[in-house]
């Protein structure tokens, strides 16, 4: 596809950055307060947690889970959520989510900041395998940025998909993919799609839970 070169960019950003990752979560309070929601969602029995990256959330779901799998397509970011979460429950799995179906189902999905660096084009396929990882009455449930995030991002034009360019320290850039969703767009979107979703806003970002098309 079109993507296929930005998202490559994108899986190097995050393998060159997995030692900035966790700035913005030690450097915002409001990133802070956001993990604590996960003691309020109906995150219950086995979980499946898409790019989990350094596992900040990962310690949290595991509290709520009977199980935790999290998956993640670089190894950089998993050996430290390897480190941070302690948790005999876990288990760490590296994949690329463009391309990896789960081989079981699960209670719960759940991916936070992961939606918006999913390309348009493959929102529908993504969708359908966050469907086919659920178990009957399973839920999924995502975090991430709204439109205002937009304004602390250096966003790109004329790109194979919505797009940013991120630095590093080492002065290296890359593109990623980068999607300011909009609750009631993307609610809409997912109606289209036959789910059943509920967002809500808080500090500039979305909480979503979602439940897939009712099968026949």
């Amino acid at each position: 596809m079109d993507d296929d070169a930005l998202l490559t960019e994108q899986m190097a950003y995050y393998r060159a950055g997995a030692a900035q990752y966790d700035r913005p979560y030690a450097e915002y309070e409001p990133l802070q307060e956001l993990l604590a929601v996960v003691d309020d969602l109906p995150i219950a029995g086995d979980v499946l947690e898409l790019a989990c990256g350094t596992g900040q959330w990962t310690p949290r779901l595991a509290t709520r889970a009977q199980s935790v799998t999290a998956v993640d397509a670089s190894a950089e970011v998993l050996a430290l959520a390897r480190a941070r979460t302690a948790s005999p429950t876990v288990q760490f799995l590296q994949a690329d989510l463009f391309q990896w179906q789960p081989p079981r189902r699960y209670d719960t999905v759940f991916f936070a900041f992961w939606l918006s660096h999913v390309p348009p084009a493959r929102l529908s396929d993504f969708w359908n395998t966050v469907a086919a990882a659920l178990a009957p009455g399973g839920k999924a449930i995502f975090i991430d940025d709204g439109p205002a995030a937009a304004a602390y991002e250096e966003v790109l034009a004329n790109q194979p998909a919505p797009a940013a360019l991120r630095r590093l320290d080492d002065g290296s850039q890359y593109r990623i993919v980068k999607v300011f969703h909009d609750a009631q767009t993307l609610t809409d979107d997912l109606a289209t799609l036959g789910w059943s979703v509920r967002i809500r806003t808080t500090a500039g970002n979305f909480i979503g839970i979602a439940e897939p098309p009712t099968i026949s």
